[in-house]
């Protein structure tokens, strides 16, 4: 009896122990499974966000510069940058930006903060100033206005803003029957040049400029100069994204007040009676005969 209680415990053990070795091997197989889809799977997501992105060398600005300053090589570096996005304009190259035959001096035109990528409008061409003249277009002119705290938007104008010219005057004198004030929009989308004797944009605060400069054609300097000298003239700045274009626009005394001009009262012309007065005896007689005249 004792022999086959023995037996069947070794039995038993041993059924035991086989499972237990199963069961290790399961879990073992499993875990190993699970890793292996867990290394996978990152690998996937890594070689999905690593995306190859072809680069250029692009040319920026080493520190903050100012509108003014003479740029030197030690105030600009390279760095490599996105092909797709490059901005249009940008140096990419040394030899380029700073040649090495001739007058290669440059001067900034527009403030630039560090990193900034170098472009061609925002410095001179080589060995020319950043006089007003550097910022003319072919076929512009630099205008003076006189201008105060209301004509001159309580000093907010900065170069580089766009604005519309109205001017105020009296016709009397032009124009037959006119009579007081108008007011008219004569230049739309005037560009500023510079604020009294500054022309760079980096101006902080309001500035009350007693003249703008503005870049306009030899046309409009003529219109403007003309409304400078037979009235006043007041500035209205323009929005950055506003791309309207103002019709033509005039404002006088009645259009202001509301005023209807009255019609004119017609007159009835009455038709001419012609007569002669005769005596008969004692009597007046009146006989009516046709006018000659």
């Amino acid at each position: 009896m004792r022999a086959v209680f023995g037996l069947v415990l070794i039995i038993g053990v041993a059924l035991a122990g086989g499972a237990v070795y199963m069961a290790r091997e399961y879990i073992t197989e499993n875990q190993a499974k699970l890793a292996l889809e867990r290394q996978l799977r990152e690998e996937a997501l890594a070689n999905a966000k690593v995306e190859v992105v072809p680069t250029v060398d692009v040319i920026v600005s080493n520190r903050a510069l100012r509108y003014g300053e003479k740029l030197i090589p030690e105030d600009v570096r390279t760095v490599q940058w996105p092909e797709n996005a490059i901005p249009e304009g940008s140096f990419l190259d040394m030899t380029v930006l700073f040649p090495e035959t001739g007058d290669n001096e440059r001067f900034v035109l527009r403030a630039m903060e560090k990193d900034e990528a170098l472009m061609a409008v925002k410095v001179t061409a080589p060995g020319q100033s950043a006089g007003l003249t550097s910022q003319l277009k072919k076929g512009m002119r630099a205008f003076a206005i006189s201008v105060d705290v209301a004509s001159g938007v309580s000093g907010f104008l900065r170069p580089g803003d766009s604005v519309d010219v109205y001017w105020t005057g009296s016709l009397r004198g032009a124009v037959d029957g006119a009579a007081g004030e108008i007011t008219r929009l004569i230049q739309t989308n005037i560009e500023l040049i510079a604020v009294d004797q500054t022309a760079g944009s980096d101006i902080t605060g309001a500035t009350i400029a007693r003249t703008v400069t503005v870049a306009a054609t030899p046309e409009q300097i003529a219109a403007l100069a003309q409304a400078q000298n037979t009235g006043r003239l007041s500035l209205a700045l323009v929005g950055v994204q506003d791309e309207t274009v103002a019709s033509a626009i005039e404002v006088d005394q009645r259009k202001l007040l509301g005023i209807q001009e009255a019609a004119p009262v017609q007159m009835i012309e009455e038709e001419e009676v012609c007569t002669i007065k005769t005596r008969r005896g004692g009597e007046m007689v009146v006989t009516q005969i046709p006018c000659t005249n």
